[in-house]
């Protein structure tokens, strides 16, 4: 059965009480978060209930406090997408606004888990903290869940090695420029999704056409130059060099925007939705003083991630 994701509480509805359930916002869905949903799969199999991820959408912080929320790892289609490879059934996405934010602990725990999805089963972190002023812990869940009949259990911290694999971490190795690190906290390479749209036309004039990748982020976890593989346009990826950042050396843009240039390609492929994996960082974005210093160095930088992918 294809995941069903329900917008709100309002939608709930009789039959989508009774579940095993696991509440965050799974930024980045890295290997800790795979862990987890795992272990709520075999949970949802005991009980023959189906696994439902309740997550929000803004993040808590970039309701409170947008300019110093962090830099998403994801965003919501991306994190969907995880969430359906991850077999989750349902997914409750709550709006976090001020409604939510003033919501007492206790109500959150009636209209969403009692009320709301019935819950037989819930898997939280320890840091876990809800209701307005944050007043609500895994303590009172389990105070509840033994008066109201549900089971709660804490998740375990997820190493790797014999570090903690976190959101933050991941976000200081893609920020440092350690995309391996990063991989090796994810699972897989970091990647950013989205729909390629018309630009300016401007690589094109100095011998390197782009594909411009629309970001739907207000800050990028990247800046600089990469090897990257594109994958959506075919069987298999698709090599090329991407810059990643506001082009500073195209005078008043300050829009923060993902360009392609793909080696030996050129397809028309305006609104195909692409996957951006980035292998390496080859250099920090900078000014050039003209067009024609800026078109020798992504030719340098072409050659860099040309030889790095071998061709």
């Amino acid at each position: 059965m294809p995941m069903q994701v329900i917008r709100g509480l309002h939608n709930l509805r009789p039959e989508h009480r009774g579940c095993v359930t696991t509440i965050g916002n799974f930024d980045g869905v890295h290997l800790g978060h795979q862990a987890v949903f795992r272990h709520l799969r075999e949970k949802a199999a005991d009980f023959t209930l189906p696994a439902t991820v309740v997550t929000f959408e803004p993040q808590p912080l970039e309701f409170f406090a947008p300019e110093q929320a962090p830099a998403r790892l994801t965003r919501l289609r991306e994190k969907l997408m995880a969430f359906r490879e991850a077999d989750i059934d349902r997914v409750v996405l709550l709006e976090f606004g001020p409604k939510l934010a003033a919501m007492p602990a206790l109500q959150f725990i009636q209209e969403l888990l009692l009320d709301g999805l019935s819950v037989r089963y819930l898997f939280v972190g320890d840091d876990f903290r809800f209701g307005h002023g944050r007043t609500g812990d895994i303590a009172l869940l389990r105070q509840v869940g033994q008066e109201q009949g549900f089971q709660v259990e804490n998740m375990n911290t997820f190493l790797v090695g014999d570090e903690r694999v976190s959101s933050t971490r991941i976000r200081e190795a893609l920020a440092r420029g350690d995309l391996e690190q990063a991989a090796h906290n994810l699972g897989r390479p970091y990647q950013i999704c989205g729909r390629v749209v018309r630009g300016d036309a401007r690589g094109r004039t100095i011998g390197f056409p782009t594909a411009n990748i629309d970001l739907h982020r207000r800050v990028s976890p990247l800046n600089g130059v990469y090897a990257v593989l594109v994958l959506g346009l075919g069987e298999a990826p698709l090599p090329g060099v991407a810059n990643i950042g506001n082009r500073p050396t195209v005078k008043g843009d300050t829009r923060y925007l993902l360009e392609v240039h793909l080696f030996d390609f050129d397809r028309q492929i305006y609104g195909e939705h692409v996957q951006v994996a980035f292998h390496r960082k080859l250099r920090d974005e900078r000014r050039f003083d003209s067009f024609e210093a800026l078109r020798q160095q992504i030719q340098r930088d072409s050659q860099a991630a040309q030889a790095f992918f071998g061709i």
